[in-house]
Formats: C-alpha cells, structure tokens, sequence
C-alpha cells in the first residue's frame, strides 16, 4: 500500500530516499555537522533557564529522590547525557529552517540582528521550543499514585517525585512563556500557545490509552494513531519552524512549506524510534516495545481484530501473564514492519518535497540529511 508512495528522491543529497535508508552519514554525525552550521551548539540551548537560581533550588529538591524508583530522575539523567543527541533536535532544525529560507525582501533592513544568517528572535524562538519540550518531558514524569505497586518503593518518595515534576515543569513552562511575549509578536504566540494545547490534548490521549493496555485488546487504526502522533509529537516543532518564518516576515507559502517539514520531519523521526524495537540486530532489546507504536498497529490493521485478539490469546500463559517476546515474533513476522518502514519513507519524502522552495545551501542539505538519518533501517 504505502510501497507506491515512494518514487520521488530527494534534493540536496541526491537519489532517493529508499536508496539512501541503508547509506547516508549517521544521526549523531548529523547532528554535529548542522551545529557548526548554525554556529549555535544546541546543547547549551537552554543553559540560561536551567543554570538559574530557582532551578537549582528545584535540582537541589530532585537530589533527594536518588536511590528511589522515581521516573523523574531519569528525564533529570537525560538532560545530562544525552546519549542519541534527541534531547535538542528541535531547536536545532528551527535553527537550521532559519538559515536556510534566509532574510526575506521586507526585513532586508534588520540584517544588523543576525548572527550566522539567523536572527536573535529566531535564537530566541529554538530556545522556547526547547523549554516547552523539556517542560512536557518532566511532566511526564509524574506517576499515577493510584497505579503503584510494593515493588515501586515507598509512597511519600513518589508523592515528593510527583511534587518535583510538576514544580520543575511548570517553572520551565513559565519562562518558556515570558520569553515568548518578549518576541512582541502576536501571530507567533498564537502558534506556540496553539502548540501547547496540542501537547496537552495528545499526552492526555496517550494517557488513557496506556492506562487501558493491560486489556491488550485496544482498537486504533493508523489514521487515529497519526492525529494522536501529530498532536503530542509533531505539532509543536512544525508550528515552531512555521512561526520562524513568520519572524523573519516570510510569505505565507513560505510559512507553509516550513510547516510541512516541520510535521512529516517529527512523524518520521517517531516512526523510526517505534521501529527500533524491530529493526535492531542486538536481540536483548527486542522485547521492549509499545503496542500502540506503529509497527504494532499497523499489525492489527493487517491482520484484522479478530486474528489479532487470537494472537494476543494465544500468547497469555495460564496465569494471563503476557508472554511478550511471543508477540513481538508475531508482529515481527507479519506485515507491520515493512508497512511501518514504508510509512516512515513516505513521510521523510514529503518532508524533502517540502524544501524544494529553499535555495540550495549548507542549511537546507543538513535538514535533508537529518531525514536520511531517520530513515537509516539495518
């Protein structure tokens, strides 16, 4: 189905997408070669919110909850080492979208403002988007008390990881937002604000599904799986880029094509991150997998509702102890993996048909190269 979605190549790397999913440089190369061209090493991105005064009191906070099972501390380890270079992507392709649509004819007379062919209110704008990320990042740390098991360790050490989550995100948001109305620009805060909703309404969605997994027996069809993607995942860095050219004063087909790749560059990256379970050669992490991830339901689209509550049957041991290792050799067996990969390529496509307005550069090759990482299968 998705197989005949994929006859075009793209520009700035040559040859098509399918041809270079087994070649074309690696993330981290990737990533290290857009930051000399920002000239902005995005790891430092929010180093200003987060080296502050108020933050370190919360950090301060946060040391108590080592040696506790809290998940709080290992979003507070990632921003530490960041191991993937994920954690600040999204700043970095603003940036990169940036550079690579340039100043536009109506602010020709504000080049003074820009630093590596990037103006400060955009610097400003990568830096937001990061905070708001980051913020939703430790909010999603917070665990349902309701849902704690003995094992799970004591209860006022969860209920004071719950207290540091939200304290923390909320401080993060707060800032996130202030810098936003410093920007003075009434249509870039309707996008950002709009991008907030859309986290708020996707992680609530993502919620409810997961609270329902045990039954195993959730119905939802890639259509559902894609909006609920849109809104937690790909929203706030498509209407970010969106709001980038929106600074620099960009016409409106322009605003547009920034927003196309904003949204498929994130659903591909998503796609790719749900198929690592699948696709990677070192077997001791192949269990580890969600049965919402996209491999998965596009297994159950597949195979048909009733196949699929058989498979889930038939992996329950007498104890309905799910057997997970036997369901993932089902889903791996079936047609799901290919469909998901064919996905991921269709969306990295339409990602590159999207830089197509952007006058060759270095820029608009690194974001090229950034879908070619993301569609990189063994």
């Amino acid at each position: 189905m998705w197989g005949a979605l994929l006859r075009r190549g793209g520009r700035g790397g040559g040859g098509g997408l399918r041809a270079l999913a087994a070649g074309g440089p690696p993330w981290s190369e990737v990533v290290s070669e857009a930051e000399k061209i920002v000239g902005y090493p995005t790891s430092f991105m929010s180093l200003r919110c987060l080296l502050s005064d108020e933050l370190s009191n919360i950090a301060m906070q946060v040391r108590k909850l080592a040696g506790t099972k809290h998940p709080l501390l290992d979003t507070a380890r990632g921003f530490v080492y960041d191991s993937r270079n994920n954690l600040q992507m999204r700043g970095l392709v603003i940036l990169l979208m940036s550079k690579a649509a340039g100043p536009s004819t109506a602010e020709l007379s504000f080049q003074h403002n820009m630093v590596s062919g990037i103006y400060s209110s955009q610097r400003s704008l990568a830096e937001i988007t990061e905070l708001i990320h980051t913020a939703f990042l430790v909010h999603r740390g917070i665990v349902n008390i309701r849902e704690l098991k003995a094992c799970d360790g004591p209860l006022k050490d969860m209920k004071f990881g719950n207290k540091m989550a939200v304290l923390s995100g909320d401080f993060l948001l707060a800032n996130a937002c202030t810098s936003l109305a410093q920007l003075q620009n009434t249509k870039v805060v309707e996008l950002i604000s709009s991008a907030i909703g859309d986290l708020v309404q996707g992680i609530y969605y993502e919620n409810s599904k997961s609270s329902e997994e045990s039954c195993l027996t959730d119905d939802i069809s890639i259509a559902a799986w894609k909006e609920q993607v849109f809104l937690s995942h790909s929203a706030l860095l498509a209407k970010s880029c969106q709001a980038a050219m929106e600074l620099a004063k960009h016409s409106t087909e322009i605003q547009e094509m920034a927003f196309q790749y904003g949204k498929h560059m994130s659903m591909t990256h998503k796609l790719h991150s749900d198929l690592q379970p699948f696709v990677k050669e070192n077997s001791s992490d192949t269990v580890a997998f969600s049965l919402n991830s996209a491999p998965a339901v596009l297994h159950q689209e597949f195979l048909g509702r009733e196949a699929w509550i058989k498979q889930i049957r038939e992996a329950q041991g007498k104890e309905n102890i799910m057997d997970y290792k036997k369901l993932w050799e089902a889903i791996k067996a079936g047609k799901g993996v290919t469909a998901a990969i064919d996905l991921c390529c269709c969306h990295g496509n339409s990602a590159l048909a999207a830089l197509d307005c952007f006058p060759p550069s270095e820029a608009r090759t690194a974001l090229a190269n950034i879908v070619y990482a993301v569609t990189r299968f063994p």
